[in-house]
């Protein structure tokens, strides 16, 4: 019988989805306080379409393996590792790593899988779902009776931001092309085409008085009108760059020019506020708080997940090995729902 092995996709550089490299080495040990998990799904989310690029704000130096979050079971524990966390189910948010056959994990640092929910199903609702939750509730607490404006509202988080935001008795409005706009309306989504006329414009007609909050994936001219958008006492939250995924030039900037309009925002007394959204803020400097609000939020995103309250399409499901494929897909633009790699 052949000897398993560790399979890793590898990013070499700013190269096209076909420079991807597969690495094959032997299977790694769990050290002290690590367990080894055979991974059985993990997925091709916006920051990988960054990362290839050189466009991912505090991405590694090349070559490193990329995956944002995977789902997987543990296969074996290190010294000082509770055995009894073999064969659990748990996923995990890693930023980078998760494209490989197996990975090593504080198990801290994983999240149960409930039963019943299978791994590429549970692997949609991962950074997606933990960042749509933490948008929807952290920041902006909406409330019900509120109405919300969700930016890329077919998107993998928009989807699910949108989701949440409706079972929390809002009204949400959601920007996206017209291909999604009868799956938006049969959620009770109000849709409001991105691609033609002045979309500020289409939102104001349908919220005369402003929204209360605004979910914005998009930065550069975006921000300024989402922030205009909001009414009195509303919030904005700030979550990405996507406008200038193929720009060239500093990755940083668009970051910092989102962060230094929030400053500014927030110092006027007008009323309003605006949050630029970091999925791991905390992490170093509180890192039990960090841990338990991401274990609550992915927790809850699951269950609702496992229960069919969430709806978190699959796009396509591709093995590890065609990785390039996999990422040619998820930035075609032509699929609805998260591309799956199954180691």
């Amino acid at each position: 019988m052949r000897e398993e092995q560790l399979v890793e996709i590898v990013l070499p550089g700013i190269v096209e989805p076909e420079g991807l490299r597969v690495r094959r080495s032997p299977l790694p040990q769990p050290g002290p306080g690590q367990v080894l998990v055979a991974v059985e799904a993990t997925g091709v989310s916006f920051a990988e379409q960054q990362m290839r690029r050189g466009r991912y704000y505090d991405q590694p130096p090349f070559p490193f393996v990329p995956g944002y979050d995977l789902v997987g079971t543990v296969t074996a524990t290190g010294p000082g590792t509770d055995p009894a966390l073999a064969g659990r189910r748990i996923a995990a948010l890693v930023k980078t790593g998760g494209w490989a056959s197996h990975v090593l994990l504080d198990p801290a640092d994983t999240v149960d899988v409930p039963d019943g929910l299978e791994p590429a199903a549970a692997e949609t609702a991962v950074v997606n779902g933990i960042t749509a939750r933490q948008l929807l509730h952290r920041h902006a607490e909406v409330r019900p009776g509120q109405t919300v404006l969700v930016h890329g509202a077919g998107g993998g988080v928009g989807l699910l931001l949108a989701q949440l935001a409706l079972a929390a008795g809002a009204q949400v409005i959601g920007t996206a092309s017209a291909r999604h706009h009868d799956a938006l309306r049969a959620l009770g989504v109000t849709p409001v085409d991105y691609r033609t006329g002045d979309v500020p414009a289409q939102v104001r007609r349908l919220a005369p008085g402003g929204v209360d909050a605004v979910f914005d994936h998009v930065g550069g001219r975006s921000v300024l009108d989402s922030w205009r958008l909001l009414a009195p006492g509303g919030t904005l939250v700030a979550y990405g760059s996507a406008a200038t995924r193929d720009d060239t030039g500093s990755k940083q900037w668009p970051v910092l020019k989102v962060l230094a309009r929030t400053w500014w925002w927030n110092a006027l007394p007008n009323g309003r506020r605006a949050h630029f959204y970091n999925i791991w803020a905390g992490r170093t400097l509180r890192p039990a708080r960090f841990r338990a609000r991401l274990r609550a939020d992915l927790t809850t995103v699951l269950e609702a997940l496992r229960r069919g309250e969430l709806t978190a399409p699959i796009a396509a499901r591709l093995p590890l090995t065609e990785a390039a494929q996999a990422l040619r897909l998820a930035e075609s633009g032509t699929v609805t729902g998260k591309v799956v790699l199954v180691p």
